[in-house]
């Protein structure tokens, strides 16, 4: 063992929305999770390697925690999201602003009995219209919930992320490093890519389209600087498939235009995308379907 570095893992978790790949994000330095206003948008555990002098951290982002469950996806976000506190060293629970709502409360008491060090981590607090009530709005939260610190950031804005992560470090035992310095997620391009499709389809669709959507790579080669792509997006009806495709295929381009200049800058170097729709019905409830997508981890 090198007794001269440190390193552990820290889950981030919370309820939908509450800015938690933001937050991995900005920690990082770099774009590694997809982030839309939308909630429930990361589906998945995505690790992010943080790396500074000799102390590396893990960080799990975590789809949100969440009581509808409807379908077997939803169920699967959800044991993702637990499962991420098991054998972890540290916990970063999310919430926004002045709100602690009753998801919050049931996200708390999973965090409480991992029984491992846990940061409270408020986000969003530049935009409070009156920061004066942050305190109290804490002060009356900790009189029945244990942290070990409390820490009110605003992760888009990168406010006050140096104190959290000094706390972190703290936390994190002293051992090798799991991973290579230079090293910032455990997963591939290939899943990155499918991500980078869906973030897009998140973005720009509306509200009921995008959480039946899914992304599949079904071909990446690189040839020196070019990267071709093929990606298959499922979707469960056929009214969802014309929403999505647009008028003249317009819509579809445009969702093609925005993930392959994201696609570029992460690869570096130049992308030939392409795109098609497929109805696959009730793929979001059913399990079979979900393992052959790559929900079921064995985390």
């Amino acid at each position: 063992m090198n007794t001269n570095t440190q390193f552990g893992f820290v889950a981030i978790v919370g309820r939908p929305n509450v800015g938690k790949s933001t937050l991995l994000n900005h920690v990082l330095g770099f774009k590694l999770s997809i982030t839309s206003r939308k909630p429930q948008t990361t589906r998945h555990r995505i690790l992010g390697i943080w790396t500074e002098g000799k102390i590396q951290i893990a960080f799990v982002d975590t789809p949100g925690m969440h009581t509808a469950q409807p379908k077997a996806m939803n169920r699967v976000m959800n044991q993702t999201a637990e499962q991420a506190l098991a054998g972890v060293d540290a916990v970063v629970m999310l919430t926004e602003g002045k709100i602690w709502n009753e998801l919050d409360e049931r996200v708390y008491q999973k965090v409480h009995r991992s029984a491992c060090p846990s940061y409270w981590v408020i986000n969003k607090v530049d935009k409070l219209d009156d920061k004066n009530e942050l305190l109290p709005h804490i002060q009356t939260v900790i009189m029945d919930h244990v942290f070990d610190e409390v820490f009110p950031i605003s992760a888009l804005k990168s406010l006050n992320l140096e104190p959290l992560l000094d706390g972190l470090k703290e936390q994190m035992p002293t051992g090798s490093f799991m991973y290579d310095e230079d090293q910032i997620t455990d997963r591939s391009e290939r899943f990155l890519a499918a991500e980078i499709v869906r973030e897009q389809i998140m973005r720009q669709l509306g509200d009921e389209v995008p959480y039946e959507t899914t992304v599949e790579i079904e071909s990446f080669e690189r040839n020196d600087d070019l990267v071709g792509i093929r990606a298959l997006i499922s979707v469960e009806r056929d009214g969802q498939k014309a929403i999505l495709v647009g008028e003249g295929g317009g819509r579809l381009k445009q969702i093609g235009i925005e993930a392959r200049k994201r696609l570029e800058d992460l690869l570096a170097a130049r992308v030939a995308l392409k795109l098609w729709v497929k109805v696959r019905a009730s793929w979001s409830n059913d399990e079979r379907a979900l393992k052959s997508l790559g929900y079921f981890e064995n985390d």
